[in-house]
């Protein structure tokens, strides 16, 4: 089946518009929320956090894990240590795991598969998602095989002069935009998204990430603002705009009605109320962490990051009564995204 996007065609200019606009905020904002509880009610899905690693052979400018950023305090989790953070969301409610980590070689396909197949063998019912970067069609493939489900794979940017203003030489958008095609061809749920208000956008490449996303077609969109990190060559810069974000939120939703859209972290970390705010943009979809108390602070992509302390069962509990204050409501179920051969006009 087949994701179906809103069939009404948007210009640039109108798509222009709606993002610069303040004034579009409130709008944006109702019509997402309409289209969303039209399709998914006021569920919300969660998604279980594993950083199992902050080691990444990468080098992002914009990256507080950047390979080349020797103030972070490094870590890895075994396998072990990975299956039983499962363990306990499981206990939690949780039926969905995004295993996530900087591009750590450490990790080969091997113990990627085993993981995989572990968490699916204990806990059939879940689904896992993987966010580990660019690999070999042949390790998504095997990865696949063994029982993950969806990948997460952020383009960041759909133009490519300014993906080499935020990444080092040997990087390109043509590769990232690749591995998004592969990973739909296997048959992975796919996440794409960008980084809102990144050095150097401007309204055009943002344009181009929603073009890009239209030709793709992507069970998840992840976005969140730009903010800085004090250890990265970007550490100047301003955070990202809060607003725009919501109100690109909401243009996600519009554009992608049956879309899975996060209210991130990052959010949350811009303002207190930001997922919530998120959630009435047009998000469906939160992310508690799982890992180990311990290893929270560490996993550092930006500054002063929310929840590094929070256990997970305090963490849930605390999203629960944030989310049911919103007018939407948790739900335990795996949050697979909704299919159905319909055509939407809104």
């Amino acid at each position: 089946m087949k994701n179906f996007k809103n069939t009404t065609y948007y210009t640039d200019e109108e798509l222009k518009n709606w993002i610069e606009d303040e004034s579009m905020n409130d709008w944006l904002a109702d019509t997402a929320d309409r289209i969303r509880r039209d399709i998914y009610g006021d569920a919300v899905y969660i998604r279980g956090l594993i950083e199992f690693s902050n080691f990444c052979k990468n080098d992002c400018l914009y990256c507080g894990i950047r390979k080349s950023n020797k103030n972070v305090d490094r870590y890895r989790l075994t396998p072990e240590e990975i299956v039983q953070c499962a363990d306990a969301g499981y206990m939690l409610g949780f039926r969905t795991y995004v295993l996530q980590g900087g591009e750590d070689t450490y990790y080969t396909d091997d113990m990627i598969v085993d993981i995989v197949k572990e968490i699916k063998t204990k806990h059939p019912d879940t689904a896992i998602t993987l966010s580990l970067g660019i690999k070999p069609y042949e390790s998504f493939k095997r990865f696949y095989d063994a029982g993950a489900d969806r990948y997460l794979l952020r383009q960041e940017t759909s133009d490519s002069e300014h993906f080499k203003k935020l990444h080092p030489a040997g990087m390109t958008m043509e590769e990232r935009h690749e591995a998004l095609w592969q990973l739909k061809e296997i048959g992975y749920q796919v996440g794409g998204g960008f980084m809102v208000d990144s050095p150097y956008q401007t309204t055009e490449d943002l344009i181009k990430d929603l073009r890009f996303l239209e030709k793709l077609e992507p069970d998840m969109i992840g976005i969140g603002p730009f903010l800085t990190s004090h250890d990265t060559p970007f550490k100047d810069f301003p955070n990202g705009s809060y607003t725009k974000t919501l109100r690109l939120v909401s243009i996600l939703r519009i554009l992608f009605p049956y879309a899975l859209i996060p209210a991130t972290t990052a959010l949350g970390t811009i303002n207190p109320l930001g997922r919530e705010m998120g959630l009435k943009a047009g998000a469906n979809v939160l992310m508690p962490n799982l890992s180990p108390t311990m290893y929270r602070k560490q996993y550092q992509l930006y500054d002063n990051k929310i929840c590094t302390g929070d256990e997970a069962a305090e963490c849930k509990a605390c999203l629960s009564m944030r989310v049911d204050r919103a007018g939407y409501e948790i739900v335990t179920d795996r949050g697979d995204v909704i299919t159905r051969k319909a055509e939407l006009v809104y």
